[in-house]
C-alpha cells in the first residue's frame, strides 16, 4: 500500500483538530522545528523573502518560490502549507502554480485577493483586486489540483482597506468557490480576532499571528494556526550573536555554546551520518 500523501497527512491532522504550524523558511529551519515535535511547518512568503534578503513586497519569483518549497518539503518528513503569494498572475497562471506546487511536495497552498505586486499582509499600501476576478481564480486552482485532497486556501486582504463587511463577504464567496478554508490576514487586534472568530464561525478557518496562545485559538474555533515567533525570534538571535561578535571579538560559550559541538549537531541534524554509511556502502570494493 503506498505511503499517505502530504495532503491526505495534513487532512488527517485536521480532522484531529487545530493544527499548530510555525513558520520555516529553509531546510534547516524546518529540520529544527521538525525535530522540536511539529506535525506541519508552514513556509513562509515573509521569511523566504527574508532568507533571499529581501522584504515581503512581492520580489521573489513563483519559481523561486516553489524551488524553496522543494528544499523544505525535501527536508522534513511532516506536512508543509505553503505561501504561494497571489499566484504569481492571472487565473491561468495560478494554475501553473498550484501544479507547480503539488510537484514540489507541499501538502497545500494559499492565494490571496492582493494586486501584484503584493505585500505582506501587516504593511501599509496593500491593495486587493475585484472578489469576482479572486472567485475566478480559486477556482482555476481547484480545477488544477491533480490531488484532490491539496488544499487551497484563499486568503483575504480587505480587512484593513475596506473593513469587515467586505472581508466577510469576500470569505464567504471564497467558501461557496470551494476554497477548503479561508484566511483573513493582518489580524492585529484581540477586537479583530474576536471579530474573525464570531463573523467567520461557520468557515473553516487560518489564523495568522500570537495574539493568543494555541489553545485558545484552538477554542475560537480555527482549524490552523501559522505562529511567526520562532522565525523573528530566531532573527534576534543572529543579530545579538553578531554584534556580540563585533563588539568583543569573541562569543560567551557559556551563552552561545562551543561551535565545535553545534558545527557536529547541526551536521548531524542534517543528516551526515547517514552520507557516512552510504559512502561506507557504495565505497569501491576489491575484485578477485
Amino acid at each position: 500500500m503506498p505511503a499517505p500523501t502530504a495532503s491526505a497527512r495534513l487532512r488527517s491532522l485536521l480532522r484531529g483538530g487545530m493544527v499548530l504550524a510555525p513558520f520555516v523558511y529553509d531546510g534547516l529551519s524546518a529540520r529544527i522545528a521538525e525535530g522540536a515535535g511539529f506535525e506541519c511547518l508552514y513556509l513562509s512568503g515573509f521569511g523566504s523573502s527574508m532568507a533571499k534578503g529581501f522584504p515581503d513586497v512581492g520580489l521573489l519569483t513563483g519559481t523561486e518560490m516553489v524551488q524553496n518549497a522543494g528544499y523544505v518539503v525535501g527536508a522534513v518528513s511532516v506536512p508543509v502549507i505553503a505561501d504561494a503569494d497571489t499566484g504569481y498572475g492571472n487565473a491561468i497562471n495560478v494554475q501553473r502554480t498550484v501544479r507547480d506546487y503539488q510537484r514540489a511536495g507541499v501538502a497545500g497552498i494559499h492565494i490571496e485577493d492582493q494586486v501584484f505586486p503584493k505585500k505582506c499582509g501587516f504593511f501599509n499600501g496593500k491593495d486587493v483586486i475585484p472578489m469576482e476576478e479572486a472567485v475566478g481564480k480559486l477556482r482555476a486552482a481547484l480545477d488544477a489540483r491533480t490531488d484532490p485532497g491539496f488544499l487551497v486556501i484563499a486568503r483575504c486582504d480587505a480587512l484593513a482597506i475596506a473593513g469587515w463587511d467586505e472581508t466577510e463577504r469576500r470569505c464567504r464567496a471564497y467558501a461557496a468557490a470551494g476554497a477548503d478554508m479561508v484566511f483573513v490576514d493582518g489580524i492585529d487586534s484581540l477586537e479583530h480576532l474576536e471579530t474573525y472568530a464570531t463573523r467567520l464561525r461557520d468557515i473553516p478557518k487560518l489564523y495568522n499571528g500570537d495574539l493568543r496562545p494555541g489553545p485558545q485559538i484552538a477554542s475560537m474555533g480555527f482549524s490552523v494556526m501559522i505562529h511567526r515567533g520562532p522565525m523573528f525570534h530566531a532573527f534576534r538571535a543572529m543579530q545579538d550573536a553578531y554584534r556580540g561578535l563585533k563588539q568583543d571579538g569573541t562569543l560567551d560559550r557559556a551563552r552561545f555554546g562551543d561551535t565545535a559541538e553545534l558545527r557536529l549537531e547541526i551536521a548531524e541534524m542534517l543528516g551526515l551520518p547517514g552520507i557516512y554509511e552510504a559512502e561506507e556502502r557504495y565505497a569501491p570494493r576489491p575484485s578477485g
